[in-house]
């Protein structure tokens, strides 16, 4: 057995409004822990402000600026260079997004921010939909996924916010779960100690947009990673891959993750097919990308 290697500083507290069985809130305990106590949040309009809540009666033990849904990135830039006039450069200021304010509404201030190589650290809880407003799709919606505005399932693909971010050449982008928090944490402090812009993407399943049982949040968010559809992983300057966890092997199906979830209950077997193939593309393409190159002689 593994264990989660965690203390609790107090950051974080229940009583908040997230659905029952929700993995946002334990993934957001973890990072507030490896954050700490100097530190800033940017809270942009999305499950994460409701979890969060506001002054008084916030759950979260350090400052929270609720800002607009398209400026986080932007908030929370100004913040910073505000600290560091004051000269207090070493205060961590973080955001909380979703998917919403990062793939769709947010995504000019944040590839703004990572222009300028802002010094922020970048957090996108990713339910693959505006699941806050009654679970319309957004860019980051899978093919073949239902929405409350694709009743028939999406049409189109997930955007890759990834490589999006890669090619600004940040310090460092990774991807996250609630299904492996020792990873989770380790990634949080590397990104902590790294000058420049920092995003983490995490995947939430959500229990009422996606379909899962109350039970089955973090099950799901483990079976997306084992299965390769959603590999955790790290980029460094944007050209740097490392592969953390992924497909278990080589013949793994995505077959029992579609299955924790209703809004896949409509495909046949084609429809599965093309996103197995799906998939097994974008797994090995992720795999080339993080092969070490053989150094070419002069």
């Amino acid at each position: 057995m593994t264990y989660i290697d965690y203390d609790d500083n107090g950051l974080f507290d229940s009583g908040h409004v997230a659905c029952a069985g929700c993995s946002e809130p334990l993934s957001m305990r973890v990072i507030l822990n490896a954050i700490g106590n100097d530190a800033i949040g940017v809270v942009a309009p999305s499950c994460s402000a409701m979890i969060c809540g506001g002054h008084p009666i916030s759950s979260v033990k350090v400052p929270m600026l609720h800002t607009t849904l398209e400026s986080a990135a932007a908030s929370a830039s100004g913040i910073k260079r505000a600290l560091i006039a004051r000269g207090k450069p070493d205060t961590t200021v973080f955001c909380f997004v979703g998917d919403g304010g990062t793939y769709d509404i947010g995504l000019q201030a944040l590839s703004s921010a990572a222009e300028r190589n802002e010094d922020i650290l970048y957090v996108c809880f990713d339910n693959e939909g505006y699941m806050n407003t009654g679970g319309q799709k957004s860019s980051s919606t899978p093919l073949g996924a239902v929405t409350g505005s694709t009743p028939g399932g999406k049409t189109t693909r997930k955007k890759n916010m990834i490589e999006i971010l890669a090619a600004h050449r940040i310090p460092y982008i990774a991807t996250a779960s609630p299904s492996h928090l020792n990873d989770l944490r380790a990634k949080f402090d590397k990104a902590k100690a790294i000058r420049g812009t920092k995003v983490l993407i995490i995947l939430i399943p959500c229990i009422p947009g996606w379909g899962v049982a109350d039970n089955a949040a973090v099950r799901t968010a483990r079976k997306a990673v084992e299965a390769g559809v959603f590999p955790l992983f790290e980029i460094e300057d944007g050209v740097r891959y490392r592969i953390n966890a992924g497909r278990r092997d080589a013949d793994e199906r995505i077959d029992g993750y579609l299955q924790e979830q209703k809004r896949y209950s409509h495909l046949d077997p084609a429809q599965i097919a093309q996103l197995q193939q799906e998939v097994d593309g974008q797994w090995a393409r992720l795999q080339q990308r993080a092969a070490p190159v053989e150094p070419t002689l002069p």
